[in-house]
């Protein structure tokens, strides 16, 4: 594993242990050139996903951009990042299990969606209003009043 910090080639493993879902194994790392010290988190990748962007542009699908997402969404709320790992890793797991290399963006953006309407209500509205692409206060009216519809 190369360092993140002076780029030597070999650094050393200090210790390993499973992350508290056991998707995962951290581990702390030692670089002996300039003495730093770094995470890395190694995880089991059934296959290589694509996602395909609307305008038909592809790109590698990248974990860390769907939990920037979801942080963004989740900001100054009280949600655990234990629950956002949780959340993570099954929407990868379910991506990985629809047996396609190439997926939509609007599936993984439906799946976050879907997570989020059970995580925190109101990450779910920030999102939706990004994703959605709203432009005006009635745009969140509207989507706000079919969430309230569908509790009564």
């Amino acid at each position: 594993m190369r360092c993140p910090f002076c780029g030597h080639d070999d650094t050393q493993v200090k210790d390993s242990r499973p992350t508290e879902d056991n998707a995962a194994i951290r581990r702390r790392r030692f670089c002996p050139a300039c003495g730093s010290r770094f995470t890395t988190f190694e995880r089991v990748q059934l296959r290589e996903l694509t996602v395909v962007k609307k305008n038909n542009v592809k790109e590698p699908f990248d974990r860390d951009k769907l939990v920037r997402s979801i942080q963004i969404a989740i900001r100054k709320r009280p949600v655990d990042a234990e629950r956002v790992e949780r959340v993570v890793s099954g929407i990868v797991r379910r991506l990985e299990s629809l047996g396609e290399s190439e997926i939509p963006s609007a599936v993984v953006g439906e799946m976050v969606m879907d997570a989020l309407a059970s995580l925190d209500p109101v990450a779910y509205v920030r999102f939706a209003s990004v994703y959605r692409n709203f432009r005006e206060a009635k745009d969140f009216e509207d989507f706000v009043g079919k969430l309230s519809g569908d509790k009564d």
